[in-house]
């Protein structure tokens, strides 16, 4: 099993790198927005699996053709379900009808307004907090929406999490690609103008590898396998 860190061991790892004591003020200011930094950019980079979540905390209404989910509820929204019949509010004592994504406008030109109710066939998500559907729905539907969250943060009270745990040597370079900017060394007139140019290049050589293991997982590698990429055979045997 890959060794991982958690966070007094990553902060120790920090520091060694950066030569600087861990206690330093500017080091321990500096390390919240560093592993924001290094997690965003793993997050954005990385279609990861275990950020995928499912909620039927929501509904439809009668004559009212938007979902309110809280803000920053979902990243990226991925699949809204209705569960039918109306009034069923376990998906597995139901069916799941799965709704199609389309454009705000084609729902404006085609369901405009509530004249016409039905199960909803379509959504939209209209910003970060509100889905419009359509057509208008006819009856209180409880909504499956599935989407990718973004996870608490290493810290001091969360000693670890999976990027912590399976891809330290990931957030590691990650981490000091940010440290080369609190050090001073991102341009060519600095002590060391090839600090954050070597990090950054560790850090893409690194996400190629980690890009290819998260396909697998989803069955989205090689001809829709969980294989990894044959440099042979093209399609792979899937």
């Amino acid at each position: 099993m890959t060794t991982g860190l958690t966070y007094s061991q990553y902060v120790t790892q920090i520091a060694t790198m950066a030569v600087v004591a861990e206690d330093d003020p500017a080091f321990v200011t500096i390390l919240p927005q560093m592993i924001t930094y290094a997690e965003n950019r793993m997050y954005r980079d990385l279609d990861f699996l275990f950020t995928s979540v499912a909620s039927t905390s929501y509904a439809t209404s009668v004559g009212s053709r938007s979902i309110s989910v809280p803000e920053g509820t979902f990243v990226v929204l991925e699949q809204v379900n209705l569960i039918t019949p109306a009034g069923t509010s376990d998906p597995d004592a139901g069916s799941r009808v799965p709704l199609l994504p389309t454009t705000k406008e084609y729902l404006d030109a085609v369901y405009g307004n509530s004249t016409y109710k039905s199960i909803p066939e379509y959504f939209v998500p209209f910003d970060d907090y509100t889905i419009l559907l359509g057509p208008y729905p006819d009856a209180v539907y409880t909504a499956e929406i599935i989407g990718t969250y973004r996870p608490d943060s290493l810290s001091a009270t969360n000693t670890t999490t999976f990027i912590s745990l399976y891809l330290p040597d990931l957030m590691i370079m990650a981490s000091m690609i940010y440290v080369s900017a609190y050090q001073r060394n991102f341009g060519r007139q600095n002590d060391d103008p090839a600090m954050a140019q070597s990090y950054e290049s560790q850090y893409q050589a690194l996400l190629k590898g980690a890009a290819v293991e998260e396909a697998r997982k989803k069955f989205e590698s090689s001809c829709c396998s969980s294989q990894s990429p044959s440099p042979v055979a093209t399609p792979t045997r899937g």
